[in-house]
């Protein structure tokens, strides 16, 4: 049953839209965590909002699942996200990996994913990038 909950949910991100963002309460608990570098929070109708406002902030949002497997307690998708910021040309991708975790209906009641903010991110800001530069190469000395 996870492994087609899994699959299930990995056609969700692909196919995500702001229209269609609400089919997310089919398949999530109401009280599913959701975690990323920039939230913790467990509220199914609070995911929904993030992923419509995400339409709202960003050009062509899209997720392109490069992978997917089933573990013994979780579910992992490994991804691509690329967009644009409103109003400019750049496209910006974003590699990461979502740990998801199904209830006994299949369900998902737990999503955290994992990706570099500080490499993917925050070094790409013009002020901010620079100076996580400097950190990271003096660091590594």
């Amino acid at each position: 049953m996870s492994g087609e909950a899994l699959e299930a949910y990995a056609r969700f991100f692909e196919g995500l839209t702001k229209a269609n963002a609400g089919d997310l309460a089919r398949l999530a608990t109401p009280d599913v965590r959701f975690k990323d570098p920039f939230n913790d929070f467990r509220d199914r109708d609070r995911l929904i909002r993030l992923f419509t406002h995400m339409f709202d902030k960003l050009d062509e949002p899209r997720f392109i699942v490069r992978d997917r497997a089933m573990g013994a307690a979780a579910g992992y998708l490994r991804w691509t996200f690329t967009f644009r910021v409103k109003g400019k040309p750049q496209v910006w991708s974003i590699e990461g990996m979502s740990e998801v975790m199904f209830d006994a209906a299949g369900l998902v009641t737990s999503h955290v994913d994992h990706w570099d903010a500080a490499e993917q991110f925050y070094e790409k800001l013009p002020v901010l990038g620079a100076l996580m530069r400097v950190v990271k190469r003096r660091m590594a000395d």
